[in-house]
């Protein structure tokens, strides 16, 4: 009689799961720090409504949120090697580049940081235009340049409000990483899909790789509730 579930399969299934775990952590933590980065600076272009930017950043933001993120990968997968070609063969630039030698994880990376980009800089822009406006005015009061005032004052009052959402999506960008095997990348589920290949037991990795995938959220959620609380402190010293 066939056992239901071959568990020593599932045991012995454990540890090359987690051997690809920092393939994993190192694209959701890589995308989350490029994405700030595009996220504040969308954020600030929308804030200000600098001309002709703050028309190309909503049309941005309106492509990722329209667009699910497994055509984003492949768009970004098989459209920089072709833009890359082309300007090598039109223009003579990035002669150097040889698109056959990028690993298919800087592909993913740039996905999830233009994808992740794209929903931060709404988070950011609502948590800086929730700051009181009389943090604004005191520190133009003291003589604060508009850099200075977004550094030191404006900005960790925002990231405190942020924090939740920031959150949220960084446990969501962790578990869409399962996406990245179909571009080649071996992380915890392309390891589990190749383990279930080898040996006809697909059922018994993807409840591996599902544990692996809900213990890294539940200490990733742990991780940002202690940072809430350290930011909410540090918020409510620069208020006062």
């Amino acid at each position: 009689m066939e056992n239901l579930l071959d568990i020593n399969f599932l045991i012995e299934s454990f540890p090359a799961i987690v051997s690809r775990l920092p393939i994993t952590i190192g694209i959701a933590v890589g995308s989350l720090v490029l994405s700030l980065f595009i996220g504040v600076f969308t954020a600030l272009i929308k804030i200000y409504k600098v001309p002709v930017l703050s028309v190309v950043t909503s049309i941005y933001v309106s492509f990722i949120r329209g667009t699910p993120l497994l055509v984003q990968i492949y768009l970004v997968f098989y459209g920089i090697p072709k833009i890359i070609y082309y300007l090598q063969i039109e223009y003579g630039w990035l002669q150097s580049a040889d698109v056959n030698s990028i690993a298919p994880e800087v592909y993913a990376l740039l996905a999830f940081s233009i994808n992740l980009g794209a929903y931060l800089s709404e988070t950011i822009r609502s948590a800086i235009e929730s700051v009181d406006r009389g943090q604004f005015e005191a520190a133009k009061a003291i003589g604060m340049k508009p850099t200075q005032m977004m550094l030191q004052i404006i900005f960790p009052q925002a990231l405190a409000v942020a924090i939740p959402n920031l959150g949220n999506m960084f446990i969501s960008t962790i578990k869409d990483t399962s996406l990245v095997f179909i571009i080649g990348v071996v992380d915890i589920m392309g390891q589990a899909k190749i383990l279930g290949s080898r040996g006809l037991a697909f059922f018994e990795v993807y409840i591996a790789v599902s544990i692996v995938y809900w213990i890294l959220c539940i200490a990733v959620e742990r991780l940002l509730v202690k940072l809430e609380k350290r930011a909410r402190r540090y918020e409510r010293g620069i208020a006062s």
